[in-house]
This record gives structure tokens, C-alpha cells and sequence, in this order.
């Protein structure tokens, strides 16, 4: 069915996939805000992908959005391009990990099948990307997660970063800039309970940085033992 939807349509099945996620259904405001279009524009493209046969979503009124197990699969295999054109483009072209996300939009609607083969053979059949986003596998699962927010950690916790939110480019490159990446090995050594701020060690090398809530929201850690 791939070969007949847009890019568009693409790109709608993709963003519907994260931001339920988080949330179970999508609302029309979260997802204009998403994608950069107007509420209008999200109304009219939900109804017609709830329109087609077979439905790609499930629509009801004031109430979002959630894609039907068509609607899932594409998505999936689009976020399977996505995650592995990051990965080849950062390991194999040496690209920037804050500069992969923007270079595998364009490329994650064109590639075929037999492409995204090589490239995940050519990785070793990887399962997460640069950021640490898990990669849906071949057939089309997703791998399980067990982290939780940085923000949630206190004095004494220790973790290793698993994960970063991929969509600021300039709180990526800070965060390479202090050694903030996954697999860092990091300690809290002290919480503020005014600010939110903690105080973390980076278990390689003892340097400490002061991380704000804003900050520490969007990394993702799993807790050691």
C-alpha cells in the first residue's frame, strides 16, 4: 500500500505513531503543532485517512486520533528508514548526531526496501539509533525500553544514559559537548528541591555539570542495580 500514499500522508502516519505514544490518541492541536500546519489542515487529512480502505486511523471527534493496525505497520516501516538512515549516516558518512534527523526526512520516503536490507545489514542489524531511539525491527516490533527521565533520579542514583530527545539541534550539540551521551555512566550527587537542578557525575571522568529540569526532561536513563 506504500506505493500509493504521499509523503505527506507519510509523514502524518509517522507523527500520529509518536505522539501516541506518549499519550494514547492524538489530538488535532498536538499534531498541527508537530508537524507545522494549520488545525484546518490536520482536520481534513485525518478524516481522509479515516476514509480509505482500509482506514490508516480511527477518528472521533473532540477526541484525536489513533491509527488502525494498517495505519501502525506503515508507520512503523517509516520509522524503521528513519532510525537507520540516522545511524548509517552517523557512523558510516560521519555525520553530526544533531544533524542526522533533518538528512533522514528527506531520505526516509524514497528509500526501497532492498536499500534499508543493506544498510541494516551493513550495521549489524542494530537496534537503536544514535539518540538511542529504539529501531523497529524487519518485522515490524518495536523494541522495549525501560528508562525513565533523567529529571526523576536523586542523590545517591546512579544510571547510564540511554536516551536523548532528537528534536533540538543545539541541545544536542551541548550535551555531546559535556559527554552527555548514551552509554555515559553517570551518578547524582546532589538535587535541588527550588530549581529542580541536579547536580551529576559523570562517572568516567568525575567532571560535574548542573542540569536544569528543562535539560534532564529530555534524557532518558535506566537506573543500576
Amino acid at each position: 500500500m506504500r506505493d500509493v500514499l504521499t509523503q505527506s500522508i507519510e509523514d502524518y502516519l509517522k507523527a500520529i505513531f509518536e505522539l501516541t505514544q506518549k499519550s494514547g490518541r492524538a489530538s488535532t492541536t498536538q499534531l498541527a503543532e508537530h508537524l507545522g500546519v494549520t488545525p484546518a489542515s490536520v482536520t481534513g487529512m485525518i478524516k481522509k485517512l479515516a476514509a480509505t480502505t482500509p482506514p490508516l486511523l480511527e477518528y472521533r471527534k473532540h477526541r484525536g486520533v489513533v491509527l488502525t493496525e494498517n495505519g501502525r505497520a506503515i508507520a512503523l516501516e517509516i520509522l524503521r528508514h528513519h532510525r537507520l538512515l540516522e545511524l548509517f549516516l552517523h557512523e558510516v558518512l560521519d555525520y553530526p548526531w544533531d544533524e542526522v534527523d533533518e538528512e533522514a526526512d528527506r531520505l526516509e520516503h524514497v528509500i526501497s526496501e532492498k536499500f534499508e536490507e543493506r544498510i541494516a545489514k551493513v550495521l549489524g542489524n542494530p537496534e537503536y539509533d544514535p539518540h538511542g531511539d529504539p529501531i523497529p525491527t524487519k518485522d515490524l516490533t518495536m523494541p522495549s525500553t525501560t528508562t525513565i527521565p533523567m529529571s526523576t533520579l536523586r542523590p545517591g542514583q546512579s544510571a547510564t544514559i540511554k536516551r536523548v530527545k532528537d528534536d533540538d539541534s543545539d541541545l544536542l550539540k551541548y550535551l555531546e559537548t559535556i559527554g552527555f551521551i548514551p552509554e555515559t555512566k553517570i551518578m547524582i550527587n546532589n538535587f535541588s528541591e527550588f530549581d529542580g537542578n541536579l547536580h551529576i557525575m559523570i562517572e568516567k571522568s568525575n567532571q560535574v555539570e548542573v542540569l536544569g529540569p528543562k535539560i534532564t526532561n529530555q534524557i532518558f536513563v535506566e537506573i543500576h542495580d
